[in-house]
């Protein structure tokens, strides 16, 4: 494919003054921010047209890829049932539906089964459904439940008698989609959300069966970079408010049996405090970051005592172990724990008889505890996989260490053999000396050479950590002599909290260089080259695209940038956009000549030069609140103006979908079969078909 055949659209140039510690910007495509105006919707149209015209020669391929990808999926297929409250809870697909069933049976699996809902019914008539945040009453008869059919992430909270199947006539909007029951059966907790910005805001309580108008609001967060969020602990005694920011907490507690009464504060808050709470045997459990435990530590303090001054060590902070999460049981506690970018689960009995690592033996892999309710149990329940290991639901005896395979995720299609993939983890050595890992994976033929195709993935933001996982869909660029890779570049936690410390705010470009250098380690070692070296990130991984071609645009030959964030200094700015205040923490507050100075020398949209510029597939959604679809659309608008080559730069909005894409099962395939489309295509029509 080549863009010069074609005329793209021009986007008209309405210049916009931007102006703040003196320095003026012009934006010439600010006019885009508005999607009630006509002639943004059909400059959006006429990108998508456009990117049709341009890759249209791929359609058939692009639908092949799609079946390719879903004949590896079991269609009729079931989570591993847990049991909470005397009930097993199952979540299954049945063949050629979109969406899950939520199903459950009482005491034994052996019961009859109950359906909670059918998403596949509920979502008939819309372009977009999300049914989210299943949430049982104590006494099993109720449940609430949030429903978004713009994919704004902005939920419509409803309830339903599960012993009648009737609904509720009480809708509650702009919620986050979840509630928490009080012990009563009859109150619950709800977030609300600040309709212009979508930060969570507000915990409101609302009676069953009452009008939403009367419910009272008990928490109000005025701070605007703080979220809000409600839920109770484990042993179900509390209730808990918790208050968050990127650097700093605060939790407030209520006893559960007593949902009119006043929440108590846990610790206030203090900047940079970070802690989360749990509780067990009249003792609060806490995870912090408290005296400069910069990989945090677990603590405990008596439930009458909660201020930091009682609290005492549990566990204490161990420099080279980031201690990521923690779970109680009725005989152990289990740690979640990350040492040298691996995760490590570690199970101590309370009463010190026995403290030991599960056992996990692959170079590179990705492991977790998963859903555990249960609190009087023998059994943790844990997932695992690698780059070549699809992933594994399995039940740990502590009593007798023995391990119950529940379900091994199963690859259709007949082709597939863990055996016939290799991954490795090397280092690349970062500009200034840091090494940082990169993981990969490639098909046991694949000769690794100057003429090898190479994906390479990144993500680098919020402390977020890309694991070395499993996916059935990356099958299709491996059986065609791809390689994938992964960069475990800074402001992500793959090496602990200080990774995360090094590449935020005023390091922010740490994150950029490491991924520059790890592309060339890779082409230095032989790993690819220039010609056949594709690059992707999406959100703020897109940021990270939009910088590195900016900085280094020969180095690519093909980016995929989905919903990137790469207006940044103009969105920062701006604090009526969804999620920027609370965002001063991760980049910075541009208000402050400092930051804004900074963020302004890598802020992909203004920073793009006159300069050749690699093929460029951008995706974004109409509705998406995270990043707003005007961000891309001006970027690549911006780009078509500046770029002096003929490289392939589209856009593709779907116009009905947000930030996390399309909602069915099979829908979402069809979007990654036309990111990977996109890159095989420019390696070349020898990869169209399989070479295993």
């Amino acid at each position: 494919m080549s863009e010069n055949k074609l005329n793209p659209p021009v986007a008209e140039k309405i210049a916009k003054k931007l102006e703040a510690h003196g320095d003026v910007r012009i934006d010439n495509y600010y006019w885009l921010n508005d999607r009630e105006n006509k002639k943004v919707i059909d400059y959006l149209n006429a990108e998508n047209d456009y990117y049709n015209a341009v890759t249209g020669h791929t359609k058939e391929f692009q639908e092949a890829l799609f079946l390719e990808m879903k004949s590896r999926i079991k269609e009729d297929d079931e989570s591993v049932p847990y049991k909470k409250n005397g009930y097993y809870y199952i979540t299954r697909f049945e063949k050629g539906k979109q969406y899950p069933i939520y199903a459950r049976k009482k005491k034994t699996l052996a019961a009859k089964e109950e359906i909670m809902f059918d998403v596949n019914v509920l979502a008939k008539g819309h372009n977009y459904f999300k049914l989210a945040g299943l949430s049982i009453s104590p006494n099993n008869k109720l449940v609430s439940f949030g429903i978004d059919t713009v994919s704004r992430r902005q939920y419509t909270l409803q309830f339903k008698n599960l012993e009648t199947g009737e609904l509720y006539p009480e809708k509650i909007k702009n919620t986050t989609g979840s509630a928490t029951w009080a012990n009563d059966n009859k109150t619950v907790f709800y977030t609300l959300k600040n309709p212009k910005t979508l930060r969570s805001e507000k915990i409101f309580r609302h009676i069953l069966g009452t009008d939403p108008k009367n419910d009272v609001e008990v928490f109000f967060e005025e701070d605007e970079t703080f979220n809000v969020y409600v839920y109770k602990t484990k042993s179900q005694k509390y209730l808990v408010i918790g208050s968050h920011s990127t650097v700093s907490t605060e939790c407030r507690v209520l006893e559960a049996n007593n949902p009119t009464g006043m929440f108590r504060v846990i610790q206030p808050r203090e900047r940079d405090l970070e802690y989360s709470i749990a509780h067990y045997n009249n003792h609060f459990y806490i995870h912090t970051n408290m005296g400069n435990a910069t990989n945090f530590k677990l603590m405990k303090t008596a439930e009458a005592f909660t201020n930091k001054e009682n609290w005492e060590d549990v566990i204490p902070h161990r420099e080279e172990v980031l201690l990521e999460d923690f779970s109680i049981f009725k005989d152990f506690l289990v740690l979640e724990e990350r040492v040298n970018g691996l995760n490590k689960i570690r199970i101590i009995r309370w009463d010190k008889s026995e403290d030991f690592y599960f056992p996990f033996e692959e170079e590179t892999y990705s492991a977790g505890v998963f859903y555990n309710p249960e609190f009087d149990t023998n059994t943790i329940r844990y997932s695992y996989n690698s780059m070549t290991t699809p992933n594994s639901v399995i039940d740990f005896n502590v009593n007798d260490k023995s391990k119950t395979i529940k379900k091994e995720q199963q690859v259709l299609g007949g082709s597939f053999d863990k055996k016939n993939y290799k991954s490795e983890r090397i280092w690349a050595k970062a500009t200034d000396g840091t090494k940082v890992p990169i993981s990969l994976v490639y098909h046991k033929n694949t000769n690794l050479n100057s003429e090898t195709p190479l994906l390479l993935y990144a993500y680098g933001s919020y402390g977020y950590t890309i694991d070395a996982g499993f996916s059935s869909t990356r099958l299709s660029l491996l059986d065609r002599g791809f390689v994938f890779a992964i960069a475990h570049v800074r402001g992500g936690e793959y090496l602990g909290r200080k990774w995360y410390e090094d590449g935020k705010l005023l390091k922010k470009k740490n994150t950029f260089t490491d991924f520059i250098d790890c592309a060339k380690h890779l082409i230095k070692h032989n790993y690819t080259s220039k010609k056949h070296l594709y690059v992707s990130g999406g959100s703020a991984g897109g940021l990270l695209m939009g910088v590195v071609i900016n900085m280094n645009p020969d180095l690519f030959h093909g980016v995929i940038a989905s919903v990137p964030f790469v207006d940044v200094l103009t969105t920062m700015l701006d604090s009526s956009i969804p999620l920027t205040t609370g965002e001063y923490d991760e980049w910075g507050n541009p208000n402050i000549k400092e930051y804004y100075d900074y963020i302004k020398s890598y802020s992909p949209y203004d920073n793009v030069s006159k300069q050749h510029y690699p093929n460029l597939l951008v995706t974004t959604g109409l509705h998406d609140s995270q990043v707003q679809y005007f961000e891309p659309a001006k970027w690549v608008a911006k780009l078509r103006d500046y770029k002096l080559n003929d490289t392939i730069l589209v856009l593709h909005t779907n116009m009905k979908a947000g930030h996390g894409g399309a909602s069915g099962r099979f829908e979402a395939l069809k979007e990654i079969a036309m990111d990977y489309s996109f890159i095989i295509d420019l390696e070349g029509k020898a990869c169209f078909k399989k070479n295993y």
